[in-house]
C-alpha cells in the first residue's frame, strides 16, 4: 500500500495524506458480522462526562472480529475490507461448510489465499499455532495471553512481535515496545505482521478530520487557569512549574505507573525501551 498526498488546493488539503484502499476489494460489511454500534459521548449512565475530548464523529458499525481461531479447517479468503474501528485491515474468510468469519489482515495475505488454525499448520501468513509449534525468529501477531483467551496483543497496524527463545512451559516474545516477556506455551499466535503499515505515516491534515473520528478539541494545561490544571496560572507565558500530570494531579510521561506487585510482573524478562 502507498501513501496519497493531495494538490494544495485549499488549507486543509496543504499537508494532508491517506493510505490508498487499493488493498481493499469490497467495500460494505458481511450483514451477518456486523453489529450497531451504540455511542456516548464520553459520558456515563449519568450523562456526565468520564472520558474527555469525545463525541460528535461519522456513524459506524461494529464488525465482530474472530480472534480466537477455534476452527481447524481450511478457510479460504473471499474480500479485503476496511474497519473503522481498528488501524489494521480485516480480512473476510469463508469455511468449507460457508459459514463467513473475519480476521485481522497480516501483511501480504491476498484474495484466494487459504489459512488454517491447527497445531500442525504449515507456517504460512495468516495461520495459528500454538506458541510452542513456533520456530524460533518466527513473526507473530494477535497473541493470546491465557490460553484460549483469544488475541490480545500486538493487533495495531504494522505491527509484529517475534518468538526469541522456548523455555519449558513458556515461551520467549519480544514485542515491538522492546519489552521481553514469557507467556504459556500453549497459547496461540497468529503468523506474520499486521498488515496496513503505512498508518502510521497518514496526517490528517486540518481539525476536522479528527473531529470526524469521534474526537473533539483538547485545551493545554498550560493554557488553563490554576483552578483548572496544575499547570495553569502564572503571568505571561509559563511553563507550570510542575512534575507533568493529568488534570487530577496523578504524575504522567516518564513516570512508572505499573504496579510492583502484578502477579504477572515476573513474566518480564525485559522492561520496554
Amino acid at each position: 500500500m502507498a501513501i496519497t498526498r493531495y494538490k494544495p488546493l485549499t488549507p486543509a488539503r496543504r499537508f494532508s495524506s491517506r493510505v490508498k484502499k487499493d488493498e481493499i476489494t469490497k467495500k460494505k460489511p458481511e450483514k451477518s458480522l456486523v453489529i450497531i454500534k451504540r455511542k456516548t459521548g464520553g459520558r456515563n449512565n449519568l450523562g456526565r462526562i468520564t472520558t474527555r475530548h469525545r463525541g460528535g464523529g461519522s456513524k459506524q458499525k461494529i464488525r465482530i472480529v474472530d480472534f480466537k481461531r477455534e476452527r481447524a479447517e481450511q478457510a479460504k479468503v473471499i474480500a479485503i475490507e476496511y474497519d473503522p474501528n481498528r488501524s489494521a485491515n480485516i480480512a473476510l474468510i469463508q469455511y468449507p461448510d460457508e459459514i463467513k468469519s473475519y480476521i485481522l489482515c497480516p501483511l501480504g495475505l491476498k484474495v484466494g489465499d487459504t489459512v488454517q488454525s491447527a497445531p500442525d499448520a504449515p507456517v504460512n501468513i495468516g495461520n495459528v499455532r500454538p506458541l510452542k509449534n513456533m520456530p524460533e525468529g518466527t513473526i507473530i501477531h494477535n497473541i493470546e495471553l491465557n490460553p484460549g483467551q483469544g488475541g490480545v496483543l500486538v493487533r495495531s497496524a504494522g505491527a509484529e512481535a517475534t518468538v526469541t527463545a522456548k523455555e519449558d512451559k513458556y515461551v520467549q516474545i519480544k514485542f515491538p515496545s522492546g519489552e521481553v516477556r514469557l507467556i504459556q506455551s500453549n497459547c496461540r499466535a497468529t503468523i506474520g505482521k499486521v498488515g496496513n503499515i503505512d498508518h502510521e505515516k497518514v496526517n490528517l491534515g486540518f481539525a476536522g478530520a479528527t473531529f470526524h473520528r469521534g474526537r473533539r478539541p483538547k485545551v493545554r494545561g498550560t493554557a488553563m487557569n490554576a483552578v483548572d490544571h496544575p499547570h495553569g496560572g502564572g503571568r505571561g507565558k509559563s511553563k507550570g512549574h510542575n512534575i507533568p500530570s493529568t488534570p487530577w494531579g496523578k504524575k504522567c510521561k516518564g513516570v512508572k505507573t505499573r504496579d510492583k506487585n502484578k502477579p504477572s510482573e515476573r513474566m518480564i524478562l525485559r522492561r520496554k525501551k
